[in-house]
């Protein structure tokens, strides 16, 4: 069963879902979606680690909080890599959520939701938890 804090980040990963639901068939807005692909990731990833009773880093690094994951999970490192690319310290306009190859496109964000839901499910899963209760 998940504790409190873990249940807390899972909702707030679930939010991070809703929003990308919300707009992920809008091309102009795939540099946000995408910014909030990562957001969720990382807050699944921080609900397990708050789960297991251990420390959360203060770190925004997908592949970190991956390797301090102690679950059995399928995640395609490739798209951890490129989700970690879209954390901008700086927030300026033009860097945010852009990737390498620039402007996500409207196949990059679906491919990074589809993801997103994958982890969020699998987490959910391992800790027990029904969405239904974290929409509650």
């Amino acid at each position: 069963m998940a504790t409190g804090l873990a249940k807390e980040w899972l909702k707030a990963s679930l939010s991070d879902l809703m929003n990308i639901e919300a707009i992920l068939d809008n091309d102009f807005l795939t540099h946000i979606s995408a910014f909030h692909a990562q957001q969720s990731i990382e807050k699944s990833l921080k609900a397990v680690i708050e789960n297991s009773h251990n420390k959360i880093p203060k770190v925004h690094s997908l592949r970190k909080l991956v390797e301090l994951v102690d679950i059995p999970m399928a995640y395609d490192l490739e798209l951890i890599r490129l989700l970690d690319s879209l954390y901008i310290e700086s927030r300026y306009p033009t860097e945010l959520g852009l990737l390498p190859h620039g402007k996500p496109t409207l196949e990059d964000a679906k491919e990074f939701y589809d993801f997103v839901k994958k982890v969020f499910q699998e987490v959910c899963k391992e800790l027990d938890i029904s969405e239904d209760e974290l929409s509650l």
